[in-house]
């Protein structure tokens, strides 16, 4: 257990009891007295010291706006903002911020106190557990060794080595895939962006799930190794993962596999791009895109467990999960190319019920969404396989509830109506449920 402890004495000529506010629960609207909202608004703060065991520099870093607010809800806000920071060093499973008066022989009279109260992760980590993401199930057990170091007040990275074994169940594929393997892990930041570089070996384990298993799963039943290299970089400047109000993200990821041993040879390029606006109302505008391609290289085919799928409640809505695009007997078998894009608009409830409390934790939700997906013939050039990606596109709109279930998923009820629909895409018309990290 650490603390980073941040404290501003500049008078604050407040009235009344104490102020203590724990980040999490912040309210940042309007005060309900007026002397109070000069206090908050008005009136000058200044932090002067910082204490942290260890990691001072990396830490001073990183809460580093916290020193340069100009008052009692720009400190909040800050405060808010650099232990979205902390977390997102990956080296602190817990961080606490706590805003109080000041105490002590060297404050000043109604000086304020920010208090950063954080825990380290463990160096070593093992998990036996049920995963669920974006509407999947699976089983999994990892053993994981995180090691985490500073090089200067600017850089900071980690490096982990990570033992897991996963079994999924795939039912859209008849498809059932045990993954055992190693992976290695160092994530590093180059100016506003933040890059992950892996190795990962693993051996993989596909089966049938039923007996009316089409004979294309059934071909490609049975064991593999891959050993692949991959390359993320991501610039987030969102306020939230889940359900973000304002802010953009880029995320880039490339994956080569075969030249490091394996049965798999493949390039696997694929982005995803959203940004968040916010209207009037409280309302927010947001739009997404998201695309990729997978190249075989040699004569070896693509493999079921490599390739795209899309559709369902999490990206393109209005389809079942996964059914959009090549399939055999009515098992989706993925494509090589793809792409999907969104339009929404997010609103509070009608007449705002429940407003400051539970009841903000639920929006409207209207959208439009459309995306492609496709095998390759790789005796065509670009423009054929881009050709092919602008054909046959499947779109939907309609609305629904989103509930956000803190910084952990959220969930979706929608009414939808698909469009563009072609033979052998399976759909979802009207009501749907999706519950997940990462939407479309």
């Amino acid at each position: 257990m650490g603390t980073v402890h941040a404290r501003s004495l500049d008078p604050l000529p407040m009235q009344g009891p104490e102020l203590g506010v724990q980040a999490d629960d912040m309210d940042l609207g309007e005060p309900e007295h007026e002397p109070q909202q000069e206090v908050l608004e008005n009136k000058d703060v200044r932090c002067f010291s910082l204490s942290f065991q260890n990691s001072e520099d990396i830490l001073t870093y990183e809460i580093a706006d916290v020193f340069q607010a100009k008052n009692l809800i720009d400190v909040m806000k800050k405060s808010h903002d650099a232990r979205q920071r902390l977390l997102r060093l990956g080296i602190f499973r817990q961080v606490e911020v706590v805003i109080d008066t000041s105490e002590g022989e060297d404050a000043l009279p109604n000086g304020l106190d920010v208090t950063f109260e954080v825990k380290e992760l463990r160096r070593l980590t093992g998990s036996y557990n049920t995963m669920v993401g974006n509407n999947e199930g699976s089983m999994v057990t990892l053993l994981s060794y995180p090691l985490s170091f500073f090089h200067s007040s600017i850089c900071y990275c980690s490096f982990s080595v990570n033992i897991y074994k996963v079994t999924g169940q795939f039912p859209w594929s008849s498809l059932r895939e045990t993954d055992r393997g190693i992976s290695t892990e160092f994530s590093f930041p180059i100016w506003k962006t933040n890059h992950t570089v892996k190795w990962e070996g693993v051996w993989r384990e596909l089966s049938c799930l039923a007996r009316t298993a089409s004979f294309a799963v059934r071909e490609e039943s049975g064991h593999s190794l891959k050993s692949s290299l991959s390359h993320a970089m991501v610039i987030d400047t969102r306020n939230s993962a889940i359900l973000p109000k304002k802010g953009a993200l880029l995320k880039v990821n490339q994956e080569l596999a075969g030249y490091t041993g394996g049965d798999a040879s493949f390039l696997k390029e694929d982005f995803e791009i959203q940004v968040n606006r916010r209207l009037f109302w409280d309302s927010v505008l947001s739009a997404s895109l998201w695309g990729g391609m997978l190249l075989p290289i040699g004569d070896k085919p693509t493999s079921i467990a490599d390739r795209f799928y899309l559709g369902g409640p999490t990206s393109v809505r209005g389809f079942s999960m996964y059914s959009i695009g090549p399939q055999s007997e009515g098992d989706y078998l993925g494509g090589e190319a793809y792409w999907a894009g969104g339009i929404h608009l997010y609103t509070p409830l009608p007449f705002r019920p429940g407003r400051g409390g539970f009841g903000d934790l639920f929006r409207t939700h209207f959208f439009l969404n459309a995306g492609n997906l496709c095998n390759l013939n790789y005796g065509e050039g670009p423009r054929a396989h881009l050709s092919r990606l602008a054909e046959c596109i499947r779109w939907s709109y309609g609305a629904g509830i989103v509930l956000r279930l803190g910084n952990i998923a959220r969930l979706e009820l929608n009414y939808c109506i698909p469009m563009g629909v072609q033979s052998g895409d399976r759909i979802c018309d009207g009501v749907q449920f999706g519950a997940g990290i990462r939407f479309l």
